[in-house]
């Protein structure tokens, strides 16, 4: 594991090329003698470690970021200030869990893990971490793409409509959030992507398959399993119990370049969301009618209607991130 500043000007601990699962993790951490309250916790209750199958992504910003975006007709990295000239210019996308991939997910993880067992999960319940919030740490505007789309896009304007090539890029363990990222490049990069079943996130079938390691921000419940008895028990909320908990960010290689949409493709993606209780930098506080105003004046050819107070990524379709 190593440490070095990252394009947003926070220090991260990371290990190139690899996607390691908690104990490899852990081991890493300790390699370095790297202090964290989160990674070496053992007293953690059972909970669930489903396989989500993920068609859609999202990209978070702010009021200058969505400035930006409507400006360019498109992403474009925006970090060159804080990254080494050595260093990849990258547009990052998170992974956007819906309902039904929460649902699909429970019913695979029965089938498979806990199959001729009786009761239920109720995977959602588990599913208190960041990466699964309708809020945002990054901004007030989060565009949510099916991924068919952005693949396109990227394949048309970086790869003279060939297949991007994806592959494991790195592992982040920031304080208490680990992040899996995924580098998606040109296949003029002449480098391999190899399809591991047994991999924290890989791709298939025109999805990204992500099998989370540590889905609960807080966890409030615990995952009991008695001969062919599978149940869930409610946990005191005080104090709380913390743990590492972990994502999966989509980074495209976009060069000096501008990963292009139609501008009506961009609002028809776009909603508001409030943010979260945690903000990874500065960002501007806005009501709904404030963002609603500002989308308004941005896209004056796209009316504005019943925008929501916040959204959930259950709603599509109309990274680097430090905990």
């Amino acid at each position: 594991m190593q440490q070095r500043r990252n394009g947003r000007g926070f220090w991260e601990n990371y290990v190139e090329g690899n996607h390691l699962k908690l104990p490899e993790l852990k081991e890493a951490a300790r390699e370095i003698n790297l202090v964290n309250n989160y990674i070496y916790r053992d007293d953690i209750p059972e909970y669930p470690r489903p396989q989500f199958q993920v068609s859609f992504l999202k990209h978070d910003t702010t009021a200058e970021g969505l400035k930006g975006i409507r400006q360019d007709r498109g992403f474009r990295d925006l970090c060159g200030g804080f990254r080494d000239p050595h260093e990849r210019s990258l547009v990052w996308w998170s992974l956007s869990v819906r309902d039904e991939d929460m649902e699909a997910a429970e019913k695979k993880l029965m089938e498979e893990e806990y199959s001729g067992m009786n009761g239920q999960i109720n995977l959602a319940r588990f599913a208190t971490s960041p990466a699964f919030s309708p809020k945002s740490r990054l901004g007030h505007f989060r565009f949510t793409f099916p991924l068919e789309e952005v693949l396109k896009a990227y394949s048309q304007q970086f790869c003279s409509g060939g297949q991007p090539v994806m592959q494991v890029y790195k592992t982040v363990l920031y304080k208490q959030e680990i992040m899996y990222a995924v580098l998606v490049h040109s296949p003029d990069d002449q480098e391999d992507s190899t399809e591991d079943p047994n991999a924290v996130c890989f791709f298939r079938d025109g999805r990204f398959l992500w099998r989370s390691e540590a889905m609960c921000g807080t966890h409030r419940y615990k995952l009991n399993k008695n001969n062919n008895s599978l149940g869930v028990e409610e946990i005191p909320p005080y104090p709380p119990k913390y743990y590492v908990w972990d994502n999966v960010a989509i980074a495209f290689d976009v060069g000096e370049e501008v990963l292009e949409f139609n501008v009506d493709q961009l609002r028809q993606n776009l909603k508001y969301c409030e943010l979260d209780s945690v903000t990874y930098n500065f960002t501007d506080k806005l009501t709904a009618e404030q963002a609603e105003e500002l989308i308004r004046d941005l896209w004056p050819e796209s009316p504005v209607e019943n925008l929501p107070r916040h959204t959930g990524d259950g709603d599509a379709p109309p990274p680097e991130r430090p905990s």
